[in-house]
């Protein structure tokens, strides 16, 4: 018998600056923050929506991530991805794959978050 997996609660990724990554994640892609213990380590916790939190985890020993489209990466939906192409482009975050639909016709996007991480934002 399997075990039966209620969904996905959050997912952690190590940030060697908390400051530069609250930036991102919540001033510029406008997560919430959501309550946080009392750890003996820096970090934030954000709403990403639907149930579903990232945890920042400052790491001072963590190498930068080199994650690619097809490998490591997470992906947000929005609205409207010339919209958020827009919004991106003008708090300066370079485009790494410009806007292009998927075989199933979904339009995708990919950018890198401070510390290299490969975000997607797609319509699906």
């Amino acid at each position: 018998m399997a075990i039966k997996i209620k969904g996905l609660n959050h997912y952690a990724i190590a940030v060697l600056d908390i400051k530069k990554s609250i930036t991102f994640y919540h001033d510029i892609l406008g997560f919430d923050f959501l309550a946080r213990p009392d750890f003996d380590f820096e970090g934030a916790w954000l709403d990403c929506g639907n149930g579903i939190s990232l945890h920042l985890i400052q790491d001072k020993n963590v190498m930068a991530q080199h994650s690619e489209s097809r490998k490591l990466h997470f992906a947000f939906s929005v609205f409207d991805v010339q919209q958020t192409k827009e919004l991106l482009m003008k708090f300066g975050i370079q485009i790494l794959k410009d806007i292009k639909p998927r075989p199933d016709g979904m339009l995708q996007m990919f950018v890198a978050d401070p510390d290299g991480y490969m975000i997607e934002f797609t319509n699906a």
